[in-house]
């Protein structure tokens, strides 16, 4: 019957870039459950980059980047032959299980949860040209999320959801900066992470090591998975740390 799976034979276009994004299914909820710190809960940003280091240990990717239930997946090496409905569900499970398990680690009153987790993923094929790009409109929605984040919350210290939503429809980014600031809030001020998202890629770091021949001890450099809470604005001259990516 194999003749009768969908898709099952569809690949990825031949010298695409790819980057598979996840999204986290009614996390709404989850942050309920589970009474997460608005308008960002640190306990919640730390299960997400224990995630995406699940992924870089599992699949070895260029380069991962994600804000709120978000998260990008750059890849380098393109696994199972290029199957797309194998990529798609895979990286939907695997995220979906790490998250998971590392919620479980973090959270003692893991009993609230009043469902089971899941993220839903798609495929991006992106010629070489569009792969800063992407990066850069992604990061900019983190922005976006992070002043709207904060002025709503902001509002609803004062305010009903309904008067907060309303209050805020069609304001524009320079109003949303003053509401804040009349507020005592500079949203330049906040955390990078929040403003900017979070990246994990191979950085080389000094590992301390034990020579027995010489009877001493050694430092060397080794590529690790690097978690950087302090991104930049996405440009070219970012993703030529990561090792020529883009050729």
């Amino acid at each position: 019957m194999e003749e009768c799976e969908i898709y099952s034979n569809l690949k990825l276009p031949c010298g695409s870039k790819i980057v598979i994004r996840a999204d986290g299914r009614n996390f709404h909820r989850l942050s309920l459950d589970l009474d997460f710190k608005k308008p960002y809960d640190k306990n919640f940003a730390r299960i997400m980059s224990l995630s995406g280091l699940d992924i870089f240990k599992e699949f070895s990717p260029r380069f991962i980047y994600t804000f709120s239930d978000e998260i990008n997946i750059l890849l380098e090496e393109i696994p199972f032959a290029g199957r797309m409905e194998k990529i798609d569900s895979v990286f939907a499970g695997f995220i979906s299980s790490s998250f998971t398990q590392n919620l479980f680690k973090e959270y003692k009153e893991i009993d609230k949860v009043s469902g089971p987790l899941s993220f839903d993923s798609r495929i991006i094929p992106l010629s070489t040209e569009l792969v800063v790009k992407y990066f850069q409109e992604r990061q900019s929605e983190a922005w976006r999320n992070c002043l709207n984040g904060y002025a709503y919350w902001t509002l609803r210290k004062d305010h009903s959801p309904q008067k907060a939503v309303q209050i805020l429809k069609d304001q524009k980014s320079d109003q949303l900066h003053e509401l804040l600031f009349q507020r005592g809030i500079n949203i330049s001020d906040v955390a990078s992470w929040q403003r900017r998202g979070m990246g994990i890629y191979r950085r080389k770091v000094e590992v301390e090591g034990y020579n027995p021949l010489e009877d001493k001890k050694v430092v060397s450099r080794r590529n690790r998975a690097y978690v950087d809470l302090e991104l930049p604005l996405f440009d070219m001259d970012f993703f030529k740390i990561l090792g020529n990516t883009l050729k």
